[in-house]
């Protein structure tokens, strides 16, 4: 006869269903690589293959660098603009170290704004990506036009509005990305 006392066995491999999930160490890893990916692969979406008359892609690669720098603050020092936009100007078409440039400049204003607002609401931190994401796509246009003729201003405004409202839902997978990168 079976005594009622003994615990049930368990079946192999279901011992980590049992094990405490607090005070678990993160995966070094996974804490710097999964943001890192992300602004990484973002850049590399300007790669795919869309033809159209008008820019309308949005900077993906700036929207989550600024993302993750609004979510995190002290997640990367202020000099990573630098390597992000070198390696975005690769891929996006534009004059070589335009990007370097431009998202070094963000990543500047966003320090500023850290030191401006003790703290900032959702509100607030949309209006500031608004507006560096602006400043960033006239600044793309203004080193375009260096180099070859521009078209005026006006042609960039379904992008720029584009990139302004698409930046929310930037900001929720990067939060996902944030929540999955904490996880154990």
């Amino acid at each position: 006869m079976k005594n009622p006392l003994t615990p049930l066995k368990r079946k192999r491999g279901s011992r980590r269903l049992y094990q405490s999930r607090l005070n678990r160490e993160q995966s070094p890893t996974k804490m710097t690589a999964i943001p890192v990916i992300s602004v990484l692969a973002a850049s590399l979406v300007a790669t795919f293959p869309i033809i159209t008359s008008q820019p309308f892609l949005p900077p993906l690669g700036l929207m989550v660098l600024l993302a993750w720098r609004m979510m995190r603050p002290g997640i990367w020092p202020m000099w990573a603009g630098l390597p992000f936009g070198l390696f975005d100007d690769m891929f996006n078409g534009q004059p070589f170290g335009s990007s370097a440039l431009i998202w070094s400049l963000a990543m500047i204003a966003m320090e500023m704004a850290d030191s401006w607002a003790i703290w900032r609401d959702y509100w607030q931190d949309w209006l500031i990506a608004g507006a560096i994401i602006i400043v960033s796509i006239l600044a793309g246009l203004w080193f375009v036009s260096l180099a070859y003729t521009a078209p005026g201003a006006t042609v960039l405004l379904p992008q720029i509005v584009i990139s302004i409202l698409l930046f929310p839902l930037v900001v929720r997978l990067c939060a996902k990305l944030d929540s999955w990168r904490l996880a154990t």
